[in-house]
């Protein structure tokens, strides 16, 4: 699934145009950490990996970014089946990514693994983890607890890799104080209150889109910088809040374009071969006739 960024306050609504991979690979997000932090608390075998140890940063291309969150979902799928090393090549089949691209996104984190042995597994989900900020826990607070929502609160994958869901809003009536998956819904003129006492980090917006911009300024004025927004609608945010959209039907529409591409090629491809038998047929019978 690709989430699509929101609009900043100050911009016009106009959709931007279409980037190539090569732009997309290559733009750039702010310089984040390349180990993070107190380099003391790096793993043993950080700062031989590379370079790993230091206490640098650089800018990492957006999509090098979403890669990195793949790579350590599979790296730690990996590491619970006991693995300690892996190769670029192996990896990179795991991951669904070209080999020499993997150790392109690799580098970023000053990670160039050994040659013969490829990288040390821990090491490497510690170098991700620390890069995609991943060091400290961020509490989540959804917002419209409809089918969506009800199934973002009771998502037990959630916690596991971070993100404990820690609030729950809505703004009808039958709803507020009844729990979902152990947490009281609380209502939407709370917000702002609730996620400055709860040290919300992520609000999920999963409202229609009538009410997505009234719910994100409450997250706005509730400390929250980081919005991920599955309602149909582009949010207007001051320029440090970070909002990523996931637009289904967006998706389902991108994924119908290839479809039909496909089944467009395959009438090309066919009619070409037609005619290419219509006109050996042609030649034949022009043969024996003269």
């Amino acid at each position: 699934m690709v989430a699509q960024r929101g609009r900043r306050n100050g911009r016009n609504g106009s959709a931007p145009a279409a980037k190539s991979a090569s732009d997309v690979d290559n733009a750039p997000t702010a310089p984040l950490p390349v180990t993070g932090g107190d380099p003391t608390t790096a793993p043993t075998g950080a700062a031989s990996a590379g370079g790993a140890g230091s206490n640098t940063t650089r800018s990492i291309p957006e999509a090098a970014v979403a890669r990195l969150a793949v790579y350590l979902r599979v790296l730690s799928a990996m590491a619970e089946q006991g693995a300690t090393t892996v190769s670029s090549e192996e990896l990179s089949a795991a991951a669904g990514v070209n080999s020499a691209k993997l150790r392109k996104d690799l580098s970023y984190l000053g990670s160039y693994g050994t040659r013969g042995v490829g990288y040390e597994v821990e090491v490497l989900i510690g170098q991700i983890e620390r890069t995609l900020g991943l060091t400290r826990k961020h509490k989540v607070a959804v917002v419209g607890i409809g089918n969506l929502g009800h199934a973002l609160a009771n998502y037990g994958g959630f916690p596991g890799r971070g993100f404990p869901v820690a609030a729950l809003f809505d703004i009808d009536p039958d709803l507020i104080g009844v729990p979902v998956g152990g947490i009281p819904v609380s209502h939407l003129d709370d917000i702002p209150k609730v996620c400055v006492e709860r040290d919300i980090s992520i609000g999920v917006i999963a409202t229609p889109p009538a009410a997505a911009q009234s719910v994100c300024d409450r997250l706005v004025a509730g400390g929250v910088q980081s919005i991920l927004n599955f309602a149909p609608a582009v949010l207007q945010v001051p320029d440090h809040v970070e909002v990523r959209k996931v637009d289904l039907a967006v998706e389902l529409q991108i994924l119908s374009f290839h479809v039909a591409r496909k089944a467009g090629g395959e009438v090309e491809g066919r009619e070409a071969d037609g005619n290419a038998e219509g006109g050996a047929g042609g030649d034949a019978k022009g043969a024996v006739m003269s």
